[in-house]
């Protein structure tokens, strides 16, 4: 065996064993994203219209500080807290099952102030009718409701407290107690407010609303003070956490949230599991079966790609710190879709294998001579994916940055794999002399084909659908999107049994949801989807629950969208869209060096998001950073077929030099129609596993991928190909 083989190999089973490494024990080498087992995602803004303009970004520093220490305190493993932009910030807590205690620890301002009340009754009578003194406010005790005049100047605030715990009353009936420790200025303070106000009130207010106001009477010096209410226990335990660790500077208002039920996590992962085995068998027995010996090969080198995808997942955290590792249900996907993908690598080796061979090669020539052939169109496919995937990184968020990462090792994976290892395994065959010829079977022929002719009819019909979709888009305005451009609230209920979905609305319209739309899985009907203009999620499950108390009703999932930030994710995946058609453009000028190529398969790039956006539309789905995330993977996997093409008319302008550019471009499609209709078949029993089996988190994904891949065919052929021909003569 030759030395430089020997190389190859150890230099493969090296990389091998490092992935292995790096990928086993799954459960502690990659985490799972909050899709998968649960949690929380919030993105907070913080409030700093009424700060000045040099305070804004040290109060978001603060705001950020304040929060970590919370959830710190809170006992949250593994959170992520991380500041974004200037006055946001980005909080994830996975496996929180308690959504409003968590919602309301890092949401409570927790501003502690000390008011002395006022003890003259007309005034307050004065402040009841209306004519409030100046100088002072009117409170109602939390307690009962006790209407009290509170002097505007504060006596004391919470940066005098030094410590704060839970206590039982004695003389409260054994109720908890929020126990405060002040500093030494604050002691000093206190000790001369109480001493100078014996008989007076002193009401003790957090976020503006009166938790107690006890009378004063002695002097207290000991730098103590106690907080009564109507406490449980965990509210005073957190009462005294966010008192501890500090008032955020400014308030938060929360523009972004997704919650993920355990059930719902369990479920995904069930569902992406399943989705993942079903499309990976379709794909690894039509190799085999297909492509005989060298299917397997290629089998190999697929499963040898899913080991990558794992190790470097497993490995990112120790590479780049700043990239998460994180495995979510679209990463799910996108390692699945990346294995279909990689099977593009492999069907074009073969072919061009199949075709050395037909050509009179010898079996060792006719393989080094296929990898070399198909290297340009395999490389330059792979990279324009690769820009569309940078591009859903950079804009993307959440979940859909997981795909990227995922889809993008899957990508590199795919090029180590298809090129190095299965070449590698041919060698070796080789040259043990356990190879000695190599068979395929062949379903479709050499055609011929005049595709270009037909050209104008299928103009015409790209029009009408593309056209019919954006009418249907316009028609439907602001309810062609989700929740994510369009704001608002989303809820997702479990049921013992399938509800009644009339009894639902009705429920909906006495608690004067007006606006709620309703959704009922065909596949699984215990599961209905509520979504509503408002966040008032506490207030739907709890009539849900006593509206059908014998159906255990769970919460699986809330997200929330603000405007603000609805407006900021559809302006993201505007820009992503937009640069990834511009970064392919500029890379197939380059790569082909005829500005002619380029624009012609951008042309068909965008014709094929187009189409699937209007599918999407038509079929009554709705627009989300999902279909998004499908969109940009339909640009960055249809510009393959076309960059095949286009690398097979570049070829036989070079072998066919006196046929015209009509007469190449036809035989160029007619050349590689059969790779086309393989590849994109291929894929697409992974895209039909998903959309059937992956549940109805990735079933707009899917939906979107499976319109966007058969219009890609479609569009490669009748689309790019004749634009090409229609510019140059215009030249």
């Amino acid at each position: 065996m030759e030395k430089r083989l020997t190389y190859k190999i150890i230099m493969i089973l090296g990389v091998l064993g490092l992935c292995a490494y790096f990928a086993f024990p799954l459960d502690k080498r990659i985490n799972l994203g909050l899709d998968l087992k649960g949690g929380m995602h919030l993105l907070l803004k913080v409030d700093t219209s009424h700060l000045p303009e040099k305070a804004k970004e040290e109060a978001a520093d603060r705001a950020l500080e304040v929060i970590r220490n919370r959830i710190d305190a809170f006992g949250v493993r593994e959170p992520s807290i991380q500041k974004q932009g200037t006055d946001e910030i980005v909080v994830q807590l996975p496996g929180v099952t308690d959504r409003d205690r968590a919602l309301d620890l890092i949401g409570k301002t927790a501003l502690l102030e000390f008011k002395l009340v006022s003890g003259e009754p007309q005034k307050l009578k004065e402040a009841i009718a209306g004519d409030v003194p100046e100088g002072y406010e009117l409170k109602y005790s939390q307690d009962n409701n006790e209407p009290m005049l509170l002097e505007k100047e504060t006596a004391l605030t919470g940066d005098a407290i030094s410590n704060a715990s839970v206590r039982f009353s004695q003389s409260e009936f054994n109720q908890p107690v929020v126990a405060l420790e002040l500093n030494a200025e604050g002691a000093k303070k206190f000790a001369e407010v109480t001493k100078n106000n014996i008989g007076r009130r002193l009401a003790i207010v957090l976020d503006g609303k009166v938790q107690s106001a006890p009378v004063i009477r002695d002097a207290i010096l000991s730098g103590e003070a106690v907080i009564t209410g109507r406490f449980d226990v965990e509210q005073a335990q957190d009462l005294a956490l966010v008192l501890r660790v500090g008032a955020l500077p400014a308030p938060m208002h929360i523009e972004e949230e997704r919650t993920i039920g355990p059930l719902l996590g369990q479920d995904s992962i069930n569902k992406g599991v399943k989705a993942s085995l079903i499309g990976c068998a379709a794909v690894f027995v039509f190799m085999a079966v297909y492509y005989l010996f060298a299917g397997i090969v290629a089998d190999v080198a697929l499963a040898l790609n899913l080991l990558i995808i794992l190790g470097c997942l497993g490995m990112l955290p120790h590479l780049f710190p700043g990239i998460s590792a994180t495995l979510t249900l679209p990463g799910i996907a996108g390692m699945v879709l990346s294995l279909g993908m990689a099977v593009d690598a492999n069907v074009l080796v073969n072919e061009r294998i199949r075709e050395e061979l037909t050509l009179g090669r010898s079996l060792r020539t006719a393989i080094a001579n296929g990898y070399s052939k198909a290297f340009t169109a395999i490389f330059d496919s792979n990279i324009t994916t690769l820009i569309a995937a940078f591009l859903l990184f950079q804009f993307g968020t959440g979940p859909i940055r997981g795909f990227a990462v995922t889809l993008t090792i899957g990508l590199i994976a795919s090029l180590f794999t298809a090129i190095v290892v299965t070449r590698t395994i041919f060698e070796v065959f080789l040259s043990l002399g356990w190879l000695k010829s190599l068979h395929m079977l062949k379903i479709i022929k050499e055609t011929k084909f005049d595709f270009i002719g037909k050209r104008r009819i299928f103009y015409v019909i790209s029009l009408v659908i593309i056209i019919t979709g954006l009418v249907f888009f316009f028609k439907r305005g602001p309810g062609a999107y989700g929740i994510d451009f369009a704001g608002g609230q989303l809820q997702e209920y479990s049921f013992k049994n399938p509800p009644q979905i009339n009894k639902i609305r009705q429920l909906l319209k006495e608690s004067g949801f007006v606006d709620a739309s309703i959704q009922q899985f065909r596949d699984n009907p215990r599961v209905v989807l509520i979504r509503t203009g408002e966040n008032k999620s506490e207030v739907l499950t709890g009539r849900l629950k006593a509206a059908f108390p014998d159906e255990e009703v769970q919460m699986l999932r809330i997200e929330k969208v603000g405007p603000i930030a609805g407006r900021h994710l559809k302006t993201k995946a505007f820009y992503a869209l937009i640069w990834s058609l511009v970064g392919i453009l500029v890379y197939v000028a380059f790569r082909f060096k005829h500005f002619n190529f380029a624009f012609a398969g951008v042309i068909a790039l965008l014709h094929d998001m187009l189409v699937a956006l209007g599918f999407l539309v038509i079929t009554g789905r709705q627009i989300d950073l999902l279909s998004v995330t499908a969109l940009l993977t339909i640009a960055g996997y249809s510009i393959n077929d076309t960059i095949v093409i286009y690398d097979r008319v570049r070829e036989n302008m070079r072998i066919a030099r006196k046929a015209s550019l009509y007469e190449l471009i036809n035989l160029s499609v007619n050349q590689t129609l059969g790779r086309t209709i393989l590849t994109s078949g291929v894929t697409l029993f992974v895209v039909i596993a998903i959309f059937l089996y992956g549940g109805e988190v990735l079933s707009n994904f899917a939906f979107t991928l499976l319109v966007g891949f058969i219009s890609g065919v479609y569009s490669t052929i009748y689309i790019a190909s004749p634009l090409v021909l229609a510019w140059t003569r215009k030249k």
